[in-house]
């Protein structure tokens, strides 16, 4: 099997089933896709909406229709050529509902008896297993015995517990003393857990993944699917939780050896995947911050640190990074850093905790991989060591120890959890503290890299033709911080940064928000997805000010400061002088906002990799971060317009975002019936005035891309003056206007009609 020509990412849940997805399978066809990619489609806890919370990995889950319904999906993809990627979560499994995980249930009820019991990544040192779930630990008094004989259960309100054989005896309170588990107040999750959990969710347990008879039993069904032709393609969930991410990949391409297969790694910038992985390339998060990066003016960059800092916010980003991880490790993930830290020889507790929690928080990457790639595990040591010599011996010796055994549990602990603590610590908290400019806070990103030059780009490009040409790219996924076209509106507010600067002055003084961080980041929320209903606001700063844990979080409320932020929507829509202010600003964004929205989205689909289209996404949307990005989308809008554009029509840029459509149709189409056009990878530089404001590349010898970049400086610049974009000598059309361009077209005459061009040589 090869790579399938593009993928289009759908969000199945109970209001969106197998039944629902076959009925877009025409649409998907017509669009140009060449895959369906799913959520993952295993059985989940009731209701879930994204399905990563599993709690039987051995069959389709009856919410979603269950296996009949996955087989008549399967059969309609088959029958219009299209194949199905499904999205797999090796790391862990949901325990929130303990039966609904029947293998969790009969480790609850029989201990280590259990022939489940090392199914999950469990510390039986105590002896018992702890469930955080009480109010508080005085609670216990609360607990009542349901049922009886073998089908007892000991009850603490809607929970429910198994009773181990003969242990019902008594009170609730002497039922509960005998049990395999013991019942404890919430609180005391993130200090005592015993058992390895996804970050901070102790409804989700950690699956010892890396034991081949557990392999077995969690991958059987969806490698029967593989053998079977049903699934070609597999998107692997958070391998950095894995003990042995390597060896679990090896593991899964024996059971899948002819799979496209593609991990979630995010990748630091200049980063790249470990050699000895059998695997396609990532989930795209690296190419996403590529391609948003050479859309933004650097030049920017001291007028928005400027304004973050006049208004109270943070600007040195490195010291908010390192303060927020180590908010992790000493707050959030301490039963993760205790466990590690017991493990390390000759050491005092607290100096090994400390040393632990030290090299966790400095790493540059998010793990390393030993024995391959030392070098990251030799940077955090030295870094640490640079931050707390005072733990030198410390760190000396876990760092010997982790190097005598790069595949002993210490080493294993400490891999596993930086990466928790890193993506805990960035992704969860910094980026939302850090909100100097937020169209750089993205999964795998670096908000202190303002922008990113063309030249870097294509070499980032031409690296990716060259080493991981089957590699995902994408621009919005269930888990980025905002939409392809938030961002990209977002991206254009580089080119007004004095004047958005101006206007968020105003507007603080009038309506501001009683803390920095969320004040700067709520402006650029605003006018990046207006218009807006302030629920969706409110929900989405509600997200962001627990997010941030600056002045609430999820778990310690500031009720006052919550309710503040909860009516700043209806106060700030509400007042007719400022929405006029935030409407007139968004029209002078709006268009170069479309203008980037066009150009990210054909690079994306154009540029080596292959391109996925998140669900909705091929006209404008404007979603935050989940769950704002997985409501429900209209196929019957989408479907009558692309109907129009099959039948010829060339929309506008509108508001209606049927340019948007046009160009992901004819792209994926292209992709999909002359696959030979899209390999290699070559920079094409324009020549005249306005040359950096093209960004060009050739794929082969008969494919190029053009699109616009800086579009407000470019106008402001006098637009396209003598710009040329020489081609290889041919006949070059234009595949979005059908037009013949020539071999060295004017950039006024290219992009007179779209900000965006699709050129083949020859017969298009």
């Amino acid at each position: 099997m090869s790579a399938p020509s593009s993928t289009y990412r759908v969000q199945l849940r109970p209001e969106f089933t197998f039944t629902d997805a076959a009925g877009i399978v025409d649409y998907l066809r017509s669009l140009g896709a060449g895959a369906l990619y799913a959520s993952p489609v295993l059985d989940a806890t009731t209701g879930s909406t994204h399905g990563y919370d599993v709690v039987d990995p051995t069959r389709a889950r009856p919410e979603l229709g269950g296996e009949e319904a996955r087989q008549v999906l399967v059969a309609r993809l088959a029958s219009a050529g299209l194949t199905l990627v499904v999205d797999i979560v090796p790391n862990h499994m949901s325990v929130e509902v303990p039966k609904l995980n029947r293998w969790w249930w009969d480790v609850l009820r029989h201990g280590q008896a259990s022939e489940h019991a090392g199914f999950f990544d469990i510390d039986w040192s105590r002896g018992k297993v702890l469930l955080p779930v009480l109010g508080e630990d005085a609670a216990v008094a609360e607990l009542t015995v349901d049922g009886s004989g073998d089908d007892a259960e000991l009850a603490y309100y809607d929970h429910r517990f198994p009773i181990a054989p003969g242990t019902g005896e008594g009170t609730p309170q002497e039922v509960h003393a005998r049990q395999n588990y013991e019942l404890v107040g919430w609180r005391r999750g993130n200090a005592e857990l015993n058992y390895r959990r996804f970050f901070d969710i102790t409804n989700l347990a950690a699956v010892t993944v890396e034991k081949a008879e557990v392999f077995a039993e969690t991958h059987g069904e969806v490698l029967r699917w593989v053998a079977d032709g049903d699934v070609t393609g597999l998107r692997v969930d958070h391998p950095d939780g894995l003990a042995d991410p390597g060896g679990y990949l090896r593991r899964l391409r024996e059971g899948a050896p002819d799979a496209w297969l593609v991990v979630e790694k995010i990748l630091h910038p200049g980063e790249a995947l470990p050699q000895s992985w059998p695997v396609d390339g990532t989930t795209g998060y690296d190419a996403l911050n590529e391609i948003t990066g050479v859309f933004v003016d650097p030049a920017a960059k001291p007028a928005f640190t400027r304004l973050a800092g006049e208004l109270g916010g943070r600007t040195d980003y490195l010291a908010v990074e390192e303060e927020a991880r180590r908010l992790v490790t000493d707050r959030i993930l301490v039963a993760e850093v205790h466990r590690i830290a017991a493990l390390v020889d000759g050491v005092e507790p607290e100096a090994a905790r400390a040393a632990v929690a030290e090299v966790m928080i400095a790493f540059g990457v998010y793990r390393s991989y030993l024995p391959e790639g030392a070098a990251e595990w030799t940077g955090a040591v030295e870094r640490a060591r640079s931050r707390r010599p005072d733990l030198c011996e410390a760190l000396t010796a876990l760092d010997t120890q982790v190097r005598a055994q790069p595949g002993g549990e210490l080493a294993t602990r400490v891999q596993q959890t930086s990466g928790m603590v890193v993506a805990k610590g960035t992704e969860d908290t910094t980026f939302y503290r850090f909100t100097r400019f937020a169209a750089l806070n993205e999964v795998g990103g670096d908000p202190d890299r303002f922008g990113l030059a063309p030249a870097e780009f294509h070499r980032l490009a031409a690296g990716r033709a060259a080493g991981r040409p089957a590699s995902m790219t994408t621009l919005t996924t269930h888990d980025t911080k905002r939409s392809e076209d938030t961002r990209a509106r977002q991206a254009a507010l580089s080119e007004l940064a004095d004047e958005f600067g101006d206007a968020v002055r105003r507007w603080t003084k009038r309506r501001g928000i009683d803390e920095p961080a969320l004040n700067l980041l709520a402006w650029q929320t605003l006018v990046g997805a207006w218009p807006i209903a302030p629920e969706r606001l409110r929900d989405y700063l509600d997200k962001a000010a627990k997010e941030s844990k600056l002045r609430t979080t999820w778990t310690d409320h500031d009720e006052a400061f919550e309710q503040a932020v909860a009516a700043w929507p209806d106060q700030v829509l509400g007042d007719a002088e400022l929405v006029a202010e935030v409407e007139e600003f968004v029209g002078k964004l709006r268009g170069p906002g479309w203008v980037n929205s066009l150009g990210q989205k054909l690079v994306q689909l154009a540029a080596p990799g292959v391109p996925d289209v998140y669900q909705g996404t091929e006209l404008w949307d404007f979603s935050l971060v989940d769950p704002d990005n997985r409501r429900e989308v209209d196929y019957g809008v989408r479907r009558e317009i692309l109907e129009r554009v099959i039948a010829g029509e060339q929309p506008e840029v509108d508001e209606t975002g049927a340019a948007k459509l046009l160009v992901v149709h004819r792209t994926l189409t292209l992709r999909r019936e002359r696959p030979e056009l899209f390999t290699g990878y070559r920079a094409l530089e324009a020549e005249g005035a306005a040359a950096g404001h093209l960004l060009a590349f050739q794929r082969g010898e008969n494919l190029a891309v053009a699109v616009t970049r800086l579009p407000v400086g470019l106008e402001q610049a006098g637009g396209w003056r003598d710009t040329v974009l020489p081609l290889t000598s041919g006949v070059w059309t234009d595949v979005l206007t059908g037009r013949a361009v020539g071999d060295a077209p004017s950039a006024a005459a290219l992009f007179d009609r779209y900000p965006v061009a699709l050129l083949v040589r020859g017969d298009c």
